[in-house]
């Protein structure tokens, strides 16, 4: 396989990496939607649509070992094609958490949310937003905002910390809403667990371009988690 086409099956992988990426992000954002509106309709879609995220997952491995086996890429291709292995597997585990906050609305059943939801939603957009710019600086090998996006796991962390407070306050008031108010817990766990796997992603950004492996941490990072 001459470089030339090495290039070309190399950004195929990316684009497929970003499009994977921007499945997940989407059903991050629609698995929320769906809970705030309790639409059961929807969540059966995420969770059948989470088939999809894993199949691109699995097939972006297989385009990554035959580059790796019948290119024998060596320094910055071979850190850029494991480090996809990676990225990949992150993205898929955030289509699980989509896909669990799907499942939550539908075991719910009938029961009505505790509270209209607030925080959840600005949790939700806000991972969106740090993995759409995340994926973003992998495609361009961007260190500095692939060091800069986890900072901003603090705001996350902060949404999570307000969640889980405010839920605590109505189970003291009333016990009897224990139940309901672990789902969004639940919901919120899954939230605050997406932006961690962002940071893995920026991570690798950062090994593709330097070879530095570094753990990267918000400045207040898991301070307030209770």
């Amino acid at each position: 396989m001459l470089r030339k086409t090495f290039e070309t099956e190399l950004q195929q992988v990316k684009d497929n990496v970003l499009f994977l990426g921007s499945l997940v992000e989407q059903a991050i954002l629609d698995s929320v939607e769906a809970l705030k509106k309790r639409d059961m309709d929807a969540s059966r879609r995420i969770m059948e649509a989470d088939r999809e995220i894993n199949a691109r997952r699995f097939a972006i491995e297989n385009q990554v070992m035959v580059l790796i086996a019948t290119q024998q890429p060596m320094a910055h291709d071979l850190r850029l094609l494991a480090s996809i292995l990676e990225i990949a597997g992150e993205l898929e585990r955030m289509g699980d958490y989509a896909k669990g906050i799907a499942k939550i609305n539908i075991l719910m059943g009938e029961q009505p949310l505790l509270k209209p939801l607030i925080d959840l939603p600005r949790m939700a957009q806000k991972d969106a937003d740090m993995l759409h710019r995340a994926l973003t600086a992998f495609l361009d090998e961007d260190v500095e905002t692939a060091r800069a996006i986890p900072q901003e796991d603090d705001e996350v962390d902060a949404l999570y910390n307000q969640i889980y407070r405010e839920l605590i306050t109505f189970i003291l008031q009333d016990p009897t809403t224990i139940e309901r108010a672990n789902w969004l817990l639940w919901a919120a766990h899954n939230l605050e667990r997406v932006a961690d796997r962002v940071t893995n992603i920026c991570e690798r950004t950062i090994f593709i371009a330097t070879g530095e492996m570094a753990e990267l941490d918000g400045a207040a990072n898991g301070e307030e988690n209770a």
